[in-house]
């Protein structure tokens, strides 16, 4: 049974949390942010290029308008590829691990695997980020060479950037999973 809510980012965007209960053991959370806008693309293409034809005609240069071309859509394809994130996946089993999941606009997938037994504990931290508190989830590794120590932070859901009300939706199913292993 999937549940689906509507939240809001950091940003004040819209993004969409929907947790899939497989067992007791196991919980799928994805954050789902806006679709790439094709009016924001068309708005920011075409500045360019206006702004490349009237170098243009002031320098009688085709390289400007080459160069314009040439940047905008290596950019508008390195965005798709790197940085715009469709969703992301939380997958929590509670006997195995946790699996973090990325999908970027462009198709393109990544995905990261820690055992339970790397896990000291799943957490919400807070950062100050431009005179703002903000939140996020965070996993807690152990240390090796210390059992009460922490040697790394791995952030959770950072393209989407949730507000604190989704991201202790998702802290407390988590610590339900975990507090049964």
């Amino acid at each position: 049974m999937a549940e689906k809510e509507e939240f809001t980012d950091i940003s004040g965007k819209t993004i969409k949390l929907s947790c899939q209960n497989y067992s007791p053991f196991c919980r799928e959370f994805t954050i789902s942010s806006a679709k790439l806008s094709l009016g924001r693309v068309m708005a920011f293409t075409c500045t360019v290029w206006l702004l490349a034809y009237t170098a243009f005609y002031l320098t009688q240069n085709t390289a400007v308008l080459s160069g314009a071309i040439f940047v905008t859509l290596s950019g508008m394809l390195l965005h798709i590829h790197f940085v715009k994130v469709d969703h992301e996946t939380l997958l929590v089993v509670g006997s195995l691990g946790v699996q973090l999941s990325a999908a970027y606009a462009s198709g393109r997938e990544s995905t990261t695997f820690i055992e339970m037994s790397r896990i000291k504990d799943i957490v919400i931290n807070e950062a100050i980020h431009m005179q703002t508190v903000i939140y996020y989830l965070c996993i807690l590794l152990k240390d090796p060479a210390e059992p009460d120590g922490v040697s790394s932070v791995v952030p959770l859901f950072q393209s989407s950037k949730p507000r604190l009300n989704c991201l202790v939706r998702v802290y407390r199913s988590c610590q339900e999973i975990i507090g049964q292993t």
